[in-house]
């Protein structure tokens, strides 16, 4: 298969593009804009690899996304695409609309006029996967509540509008047009080589120098965590295995409290990096309670019982083995971290580690 994926440079997008490579035999185009959370530096793996192609492009671009379908001529698209960072979308949310709402809009259209084109037999094997999040469900106020593929829509931030608007585009293209969807919604992610703006690479670097490590409110948010390579896993047998219409949760069976997950990743860095900061003797002793931020959901868990029944997927890592691996992972890749933190990367500065920034 030749397979598309925009925002391939991000976090799942860039997980996705090293499994595809390194582990089956399909070709790869990565559309990606390069906003700050696109880092070609995570992909330095797979990037001399014959079936792998990178184009820098905007989705918004309806003009230049149609060249590229024209000339790579996919199999399949998977849009991963988009502005994921709810603290920003608080700040500034017209960027969120813009890519994923105004950006869904133009790669739909883009690949309906691809589709239509094609003979009959690769318009039926075609596909165009949707990756979303639970986080356009709202929140769970009972402890036993689970978000399901019928759970109504309730965002809470001009994120989870933006990516609920997507959802509903999609939806509405196949349901209209008839173009061959699949979406995906999955919980939180974690992993190598997440931007350290969020909450387990920015507790980390944080600890490791010493700062605070800041906490929303009391910290009992809950989240279900996704080791971001499961995830990946997860979103190929979906793509070519899944039924065209239907939607999948994917979550890790991994619910935390935001404090949890903290004091997790402290106690491991007791292990792993016992050389303490000045004037601590454990990581623990830096957390900080900040204010909470606006509209701030309680709870997400997902109910991944359909994509283990209909595809056969459960994740591989715990929690607590995702976590070792990830703390392992940024220990030693400082320097990738120091050049996404200083903004050498992409060639000017753009880290920031500031309170607000943290995300759960």
């Amino acid at each position: 298969m030749r397979i598309l994926i925009t925002g391939g440079a991000g976090f799942i997008g860039s997980a996705l593009v090293r499994h595809l490579i390194e582990n089956t035999e399909h070709e790869v185009l990565n559309l990606d804009k390069l906003t700050y959370a696109g880092n070609l530096e995570s992909l330095t793996s797979i990037a001399s690899n014959s079936r792998y192609e990178f184009v820098q492009a905007d989705i918004v671009d309806q003009a230049k996304v149609s060249a590229v379908l024209a000339r790579f001529e996919p199999h399949a698209i998977m849009h991963l695409a988009a502005e994921s960072h709810v603290d920003r979308s608080i700040d500034g949310p017209s960027d969120f609309i813009q890519t994923n709402i105004v950006g869904t809009y133009s790669l739909l259209e883009a690949t309906r006029a691809y589709w239509s084109k094609l003979p009959a037999g690769e318009k039926e094997a075609f596909r165009f996967h949707h990756i979303s999040t639970d986080e356009v469900y709202g929140d769970l106020h009972g402890v036993d509540d689970l978000f399901t593929e019928t759970t109504p829509y309730a965002p809470s931030s001009p994120y989870s509008a933006s990516k609920a608007a997507s959802d509903h585009l999609v939806r509405a293209w196949q349901r209209t047009y008839g173009l061959p969807v699949l979406i995906t919604n999955c919980s939180n992610n974690y992993g190598p080589f997440h931007f350290p703006e969020k909450l387990i690479p920015l507790v980390i670097l944080n600890a490791l120098k010493g700062k605070p490590l800041p906490v929303y409110g009391d910290g009992k948010q809950v989240r279900d965590w996704l080791f971001v390579e499961d995830h990946a896993r997860a979103l190929f047998k979906v793509v070519t295995e899944g039924k065209v219409g239907e939607t999948y949760n994917i979550g890790g069976h991994n619910e935390q409290q935001n404090i949890d997950v903290v004091r997790s990743i402290c106690a491991l860095l007791d292990e792993l990096a016992p050389q303490h900061p000045a004037g601590i003797s454990q990581y623990a002793e830096l957390i900080t309670f900040v204010k909470d931020r606006p509209g701030h959901d309680l709870r997400y868990a997902i109910d991944a019982s359909k994509i283990e029944r209909e595809l056969g997927w459960v994740p591989d890592e715990t929690f607590q083995s995702g976590l070792r691996k990830t703390v392992q992972w940024y220990l030693d890749n400082q320097e990738w971290c120091r050049r996404v933190q200083d903004g050498s990367y992409q060639g000017e500065r753009l880290g920031s580690t500031d309170p607000k920034d943290l995300i759960a």
